[in-house]
């Protein structure tokens, strides 16, 4: 299916869309990925850039010209502390790009469609309930994520449109990550989430490590190379809409996260520090892996502490002095 074929990946210099184009060329794929900000950060035979603000119809067009499939992986993101302070940040751009890039890919005719939700668009339905899919929209998502929460299920329901309720659908797959990191994330710490941003005062060897937080917090991690084996896996399911979390279904405290990462690097006589007065975002949040498990035959594979080794190693190598 992906061999050969003409596939736009929307947001190529970020994390995901690196990751999706280098798992895409060894399939084969002929690659276009756009980029806005960032320049290309990568080159290959079959791979084309096109730099493109998706928030505009005619770059939209422009980008989907000629594809097979899209991937949508561009998106505004940020922190716990960006999302705190302007919510809104994560909302009118997205909104505006996903629509967009979904009504050009329609009119070009693309097979088929996949956009990255988000596990924070879920709502609370108890520290200790896995969620499934089934459990989007039984509730609101908590106050910290209302905005981009909302923005996420809004564009769930406009590839749910597009692929089952109109003339002429457009088969869409819509995926709903948990927590992923790996090589490729943002280590800035104005902009990197949690685990990232922890592996960098490790890297940097920061004294002490300052956590935000009371470190109890829990998260559902995925190392990035799993991850876009499941979604691999879904996209190339035959169906004409899917949607499905994609996450390793283990719970790891920020504590966890901290103290591996130490273990990782090496750094043995290093001191952590709790700061609760910081901005965090939600306590714990779980996920239900049995339907990717039974759909898809996934499950993750890498363990925490060797993901965490191969992520430093890459940060090392990568942005050596």
């Amino acid at each position: 299916m992906l061999k050969n074929a003409n596939i736009l990946v929307a947001g190529g210099t970020g994390f995901l869309g690196g990751a999706l184009i280098i798992r895409l060329l060894a399939e084969g794929a002929q690659v276009r990925a756009t980029c806005y900000q960032r320049d290309p950060n990568r080159q290959h035979e079959r791979l084309e850039w096109q730099r493109a603000d998706l928030r505009e119809p005619a770059a939209c067009a422009a980008a989907v010209a000629g594809m097979d499939y899209v991937f949508l992986s561009a998106a505004n993101t940020a922190g716990a502390a960006v999302m705190v302070e302007t919510p809104l940040v994560h909302v009118t751009p997205n909104v505006v790009m996903n629509a967009h890039l979904l009504e050009a890919a329609y009119q070009a005719q693309v097979k088929k469609f996949l956009f990255f939700s988000s596990g924070a668009a879920y709502p609370d339905l108890g520290e200790e309930h896995r969620l499934a899919e089934g459990d989007m929209f039984k509730g609101e998502p908590p106050e910290v994520y209302y905005p981009a929460g909302w923005m996420k299920r809004y564009t769930e329901i406009l590839c749910r449109t597009y692929a089952e309720k109109i003339k002429r659908p457009m088969p869409t797959v819509v995926i709903r990550p948990s927590n992923v990191y790996g090589p490729g994330d943002k280590f800035d710490f104005a902009k990197s989430h949690v685990t990232a941003a922890q592996m960098r005062r490790v890297i940097d060897r920061q004294r002490p490590i300052l956590v935000w937080g009371t470190g109890d917090d829990v998260r559902d991690l995925i190392y990035v190379d799993d991850f876009i084996e499941g979604v691999i896996r879904a996209f190339t399911r035959e169906s004409d809409f899917l949607t499905i979390n994609i996450a390793s279904g283990t719970a790891h405290s920020v504590k966890e996260v901290v103290s591996t990462a130490i273990k990782a690097d090496g750094f043995d006589d290093a001191e952590v520090v709790f700061d609760p007065t910081k901005p965090r975002t939600i306590g714990k949040r779980l996920f239900d892996v049995s339907y990717a498990r039974e759909l898809l035959g996934f499950e993750a594979k890498t363990s925490l502490e060797d993901g965490f080794r191969r992520t430093i190693s890459w940060y090392r190598e990568t942005f050596k002095p």
